[in-house]
């Protein structure tokens, strides 16, 4: 009978997954999805004691770690890999109890992270909304004139959090009285003026903003600015 080389997998017992149909050297059960070589003789899982054992397949490093923790036998499985003639890890042989208590184990930390991100979620939004108050604040102090709702909706515009906007900026959140200028002046741009038609139609920024500038300086004017706008 044919011998075949052992491969070397540091730290423990290893089964193969064969290339080419192989049949058991002590049963004669083929063709094998698994084997072990025996002084260089394929053996089926059942003769080699090792049956009891369920496949856990690579890719999720938390769970084989666990699974090999909990499993008092754990084996490495393997396969050749003719282009780069070596052998290469496909997965694990453990006991089922131990991979149930080890999905167990996975399961109770998604479920954690899961709540960890729900409890981040809703105290990003409280920590929004005060500041988007806070701000919004902040404009009907410099611009007493602002409608309340106008005020509402340009912080809230301006403080988007991952938005990138001037109410995200390092100004913004300290509520620089120039970031909250530039949130209202923006605010006003887009929606008092034609502006964002001037943009479409091909006119150059610049010159977009420069045609709309007296509007904007006007509703500045009236909501309680006087300063000129750049």
């Amino acid at each position: 009978m044919a011998r075949y080389a052992t491969p070397v997998v540091p730290g423990g017992l290893v089964v193969v997954q064969p290339l080419r149909s192989k049949r058991c050297a002590g049963c004669r059960r083929g063709p094998l999805s698994l084997l072990v070589l025996e002084d260089g003789a394929p053996r089926c899982l059942v003769c080699a004691d090792l049956a009891h054992l369920v496949f856990l397949p690579r890719g999720d490093t938390a769970l084989t770690r666990r699974a090999r923790e909990e499993s008092t036998l754990s084996v490495v499985v393997v396969r050749f890999n003719r282009r780069k003639s070596r052998y290469e890890r496909q997965g694990v042989l453990v006991e089922e109890p131990a991979l149930a208590r080890a999905e167990a184990r996975c399961l109770a930390d998604a479920e954690a992270r899961r709540r960890r991100r729900a409890r981040d979620a809703r105290r990003r939004a409280v920590e929004d909304e005060r500041f988007a108050a806070a701000f919004a604040a902040e404009i009907l102090r410099l611009f007493p004139g602002c409608p309340d709702e106008r005020a509402r909706a340009i912080a809230a515009h301006a403080s988007v959090r991952g938005s990138g906007r001037v109410g995200r900026s390092a100004a913004g959140r300290a509520l620089s009285e120039g970031a909250v200028i530039s949130a209202v002046v923006a605010g006003i741009r887009h929606v008092d003026t034609p502006y964002d038609q001037l943009l479409m139609r091909g006119v150059p920024r610049y010159e977009a903003r420069r045609r709309i500038a007296g509007t904007v300086e006007s509703v500045l004017r009236a909501w309680g600015e006087t300063s000129g706008v750049g």
